[in-house]
């Protein structure tokens, strides 16, 4: 499947952001020393760069009660914190490193961010009281998000639905950080204490660093870097704001993924406090996750055949039906572990669903701004989940409902940030012209 993929895209200059790239073009920028970067290690770096965000957050999650003990955190929900305050560093970082990925290269940026994601994890493992680690883990979220540049190498080298493509089968490998990671971090939590999670954070974070330091090339050619200037800066937040498609896809996304963090936020409560089987939580956490695996390797084979529009719009349709149905079950009190886990399973797979897709499908008429698209688009949607990640968090007493509006809520508001992106139209036969798009339409 990934030779298949790899074979199907004619050799192009990495720094062409409108037409698609083979291992080729990685190998030409790779070392003359070095065996030449072929497509299938591309996939698995990026992957590997995607899951120091993801293993920070889900292997976490089995110790969330007791850090919040260790650390005299009274309110149970103060707890989610921990994954909110690495979100939010997230959300403000994506700001930053593709910005500085436009003007001095995409590894070199990289390098940094990595580099500063492993001090951080392993400064988080030091802290002595809760608003310590909260500023410790914010500072890591903030390095962690210099990953975001990850989506610019992908851009680089493809566009359309080879990039969707890629982007998808990258998620397939980074989704194997929450099937396996909350079973990693109960294992840890039985023979060491709660810090030597931050230890392993910090020991991943490290690893990826000397892989991306031997292997990665860089993808943006010198010719195409571009100046930080204020001017450039606002026209190009003009571009990426300014955009229909652009904006809309990128709040779509933000709704999407906030129904995601807000189950990141609770469901260690849910385990422990509604069903009262906290131990059974990593297994059932990994089943949900699988879903959206399967959901988004599923769009890696057929997003070229339906077309990201299409499937990416059925996914959130979907979304807004099984949400509102665990509402009506989470409201006459019909809802039961074994539903939960299967209604929550099928929003996971929703949102494995639109993701990858909104992603490129907000990207495509960036090309001239890749950078810079990316730093604000990954802004505004991971900030805004991680918000209302928090929002919906908060209202947690004891009950599943919260989590069913709120997703049931994003859902909906997802799908009307849609609508404004297609001009009120679903399910369009038609491919979108990346020109028209840059043009403004």
């Amino acid at each position: 499947m990934l030779r298949s993929s790899a074979s199907s895209a004619p050799p192009a200059s990495p720094a062409s952001p409108a037409s698609p790239a083979s291992p080729a073009s990685l190998a030409t920028a790779t070392s003359r020393t070095a065996r030449p970067l072929g497509f299938r290690e591309f996939l698995l770096l990026v992957a590997a760069m995607q899951v120091c965000q993801a293993i920070a957050i889900d292997a976490m999650l089995p110790a969330l009660p007791t850090i919040a003990r260790a650390l005299n955190v009274t309110d149970p929900n103060r707890a989610q914190w921990v994954v909110m305050a690495y979100m939010a560093g997230i959300g403000f970082g994506q700001l930053l490193w593709g910005m500085l990925s436009d003007r001095f290269g995409r590894r070199r940026i990289l390098l940094i961010g990595l580099a500063l994601y492993a001090v951080g994890a392993f400064l988080s493992s030091l802290t002595t009281d809760f608003s310590t680690l909260l500023m410790w883990r914010f500072v890591d979220g903030l390095a962690a998000a210099s990953t975001v540049v990850a989506r610019s190498v992908i851009r680089d080298l493809y566009s359309g639905h080879q990039m969707a493509r890629v982007m998808s089968l990258t998620f397939i490998v980074f989704l194997m950080s929450p099937v396996l990671a909350p079973s990693l971090g109960q294992l840890l939590l039985l023979v060491a204490p709660w810090r030597f999670l931050f230890v392993l954070f910090g020991t991943f974070g490290t690893l990826v660093w000397l892989w991306v330091l031997l292997r990665l090339p860089e993808t943006l050619h010198a010719e195409h870097r571009r100046d930080l200037g204020r001017k450039q800066l606002q026209r190009a937040a003009m571009l990426v704001l300014g955009n229909r498609i652009s904006l809309g896809y990128t709040l779509a996304i933000a709704f999407m993924m906030g129904c995601l963090f807000a189950y990141l936020g609770m469901v260690q409560q849910i385990f422990g406090q509604v069903f009262h089987r906290p131990t059974l939580m990593p297994t059932m956490f990994a089943l949900c996750a699988l879903s959206m695996g399967a959901a988004s390797y599923l769009n890696s084979r057929y997003v070229a055949r339906l077309g990201m529009v299409a499937i990416s719009q059925a996914g959130v349709l979907l979304l807004v039906l099984v949400t509102l149905a665990q509402v009506l079950l989470a409201t006459f009190g019909h809802e039961g572990m074994a539903t939960f886990v299967a209604l929550q399973a099928a929003t996971l797979a929703c949102v494995g669903l639109t993701v990858g897709n909104f992603g490129a499908l907000a990207m495509e008429p960036m090309g001239a701004v890749a950078g810079i698209a990316a730093s604000l688009q990954g802004f505004i949607s991971t900030l805004g989940a991680a918000l209302l990640g928090v929002v919906i968090g908060y209202g947690f007493h004891g009950s599943v409902l919260p989590l069913a509006l709120g997703s049931a809520a994003c859902g909906i508001a997802g799908l009307l940030f849609v609508l404004l992106a297609e001009k009120g139209r679903l399910f369009r036969p038609q491919r979108r012209p990346v020109a028209m798009a840059v043009a403004g339409e």
